[in-house]
């Protein structure tokens, strides 16, 4: 039941019942009669306000009344809700001239802050070389400071080593020797012995070409080499410890790193120009450069004094180096058409001769895994067979267009890659002595690297991209595109459990599984 008002005949908002007459009343209206009157309506009896008592009941929702009843009261709604969207698109106009004036400060923030960032790397760059330059002095001079007192362990994480002042190595022949010959015969035999051992089988913990076409990028390490003059040039991994990787730049320097560790061991100073061949000795922590400043140059990298020798058997820029067998011997070519067969362990130039054909220079050379022969690529697209003992040439293989690249012989024994500026790779039977399989590339498709792994199961190839083989079928496995430039280096772990490439863009990167 509805209460309703004794005098406005309305339901009252705050209901209130006089206890004279017992109606029920608007209070507003009851209490503004009742301050003029001082009596109840109803009955005219006395009344106070105190005396009014209140009635409580459910809050009351009044409908909205009707205003669209007429055009115009339509027209003034309408006008309303027009100013109101019109304020708040004002409103929200302000918030987004706000924002973009705080995002605006913010990338310029941010761009100072790149810039400054940028700028303390450069100078730490710097400052590290200048460091690394002074430590090898440091270190000496301390050792000889205290040479009474006992020896003094500085520990040094990355060994910056500078090469200049060595004294100028004799470049007249000294020959081979007769002992020289048979040591090297010695040698062929116990590999030659080896190889057959092994026969055909496959090793165990050789990774399997499913296992391969499966490997991705594990690392990128682009901070080996100086980035004002970008470029890696040559790789090498160390045999036994294959957590160390050689690479050679066209800075001038050679970089042992750690791949483990992920730290660089040693940086080797010394060339007057770009580092474009390096060898890591198979069972010594030594390291051999070629560059053309037409040095050569073997460093212990142990050592705190690191250059041990300085073999200067050219005239002209060292286009080829390789290490024999042995471990004592390194054979290089060169634009001065020569070849040269040096000892690392003296220095001493062995024999140097010229190659037979006239305005004919040497690009890239390579041992036979017995190291009895060895292969020379030639400018005018020729691969030249020598025998070491006679210094003769016992083989020419023609075939190519433009100057080879890249050669490599495989382990075993029968195999030789050779690749030229004519995009695409040629395999040999050495013997046969015939081109049997010619793997064709792209147009345009450049060469730099071959390389066999250990077991001569595999076949890597660098330059535009790098590429993986499989011998005997001589099938692609897989093909790696990380490089932004041009891939100048590949080499495989032990096992082929991971791959490592070079490039122009000055990354060394690890692929794996």
């Amino acid at each position: 039941m509805s209460l309703v008002c004794a005098i406005s005949n309305e339901v009252p908002e705050h209901p209130v019942v006089s206890p004279v007459s017992g109606s029920i009343f608007e209070r507003r209206l009851i209490e503004k009669y009742v301050k003029e009157n001082n009596t109840d309506p109803i009955n005219g009896e006395e009344l106070t306000v105190e005396q009014l008592v209140d009635i409580k009941t459910a809050s009351i929702v009044k409908p909205k009344p009707v205003t669209g009843t007429s055009i115009p009261a339509i027209l003034k709604m309408l006008q309303d809700e027009w100013d109101a969207v019109m304020l708040h698109a004002f409103t929200q106009r302000q918030q987004l001239q706000t924002a973009r004036q705080e995002l605006s400060h913010a990338l310029y923030q941010h761009d100072a802050a790149c810039r400054v960032i940028g700028r303390l790397t450069k100078e730490v760059t710097a400052a590290r070389e200048a460091l690394a330059t002074l430590k090898p002095q440091a270190g000496i001079s301390v050792a000889d400071s205290s040479a009474n007192a006992g020896p003094t362990t500085i520990p040094q994480p990355a060994i910056a080593m500078e090469a200049a002042g060595m004294p100028n190595q004799p470049t007249e022949e000294a020959g081979i020797t007769e002992d020289i010959i048979k040591k090297l015969q010695e040698k062929a035999t116990v590999l030659t012995q080896e190889r057959k051992k092994r026969g055909r089988t496959v090793p165990e913990e050789l990774m399997d070409q499913e296992s391969l076409k499966g490997f991705k990028t594990l690392a990128s390490h682009p901070g080996l080499h100086s980035a004002s003059v970008p470029g890696i040039l040559s790789l090498d991994i160390h045999s036994e410890d294959t957590s160390k990787i050689l690479t050679g730049g066209n800075d001038k320097n050679a970089t042992v790193f750690n791949k483990d560790t992920e730290q660089i061991i040693a940086v080797l100073k010394g060339h007057t120009k770009k580092v474009t061949r390096v060898i890591y000795h198979p069972n010594e922590d030594v390291v051999i450069t070629g560059s053309p400043d037409t040095t050569i140059r073997v460093w212990n990298v142990g050592a705190s004094n690191p250059l041990s020798q300085i073999i200067r058997a050219h005239e002209g820029p060292v286009t080829g180096v390789s290490l024999h067998p042995t471990g004592d011997y390194v054979l290089s070519t060169s634009v001065d058409q020569n070849w040269a067969f040096s000892d690392i362990r003296t220095g001493k130039l062995l024999t140097k001769v010229a190659s037979q054909t006239s305005n004919n220079t040497l690009t890239t050379g390579q041992f036979h895994p017995d190291g009895l022969i060895f292969g020379t690529g030639t400018s005018d697209s020729n691969v030249v067979i020598w025998d070491l003992k006679e210094q003769s040439n016992v083989a020419t293989f023609s075939g190519h267009s433009g100057p080879i690249t890249a050669i490599s012989f495989s382990e075993n024994g029968y195999y030789l890659a050779t690749s030229a500026d004519d995009c695409c790779v040629k395999l040999w039977d050495l013997r046969k002595l015939k081109n049997f399989k010619t793997l064709v590339m792209d147009d345009g498709y450049e060469i730099k690297d071959l390389c066999f792994d250990q077991s001569g199961i595999y076949l890597g190839v660098a330059g535009t991209d790098v590429r993986v083989y499989m011998c005997k079928q001589w099938q692609e496995l897989k093909v790696f595109n990380d490089h932004t430039a041009l891939a100048t280096g590949i080499r495989f772990g032990k096992h082929s459990q991971f791959i490592a490439s070079t490039s122009m863009d000055r990354t060394l990167k690890l692929y794996g599984l």
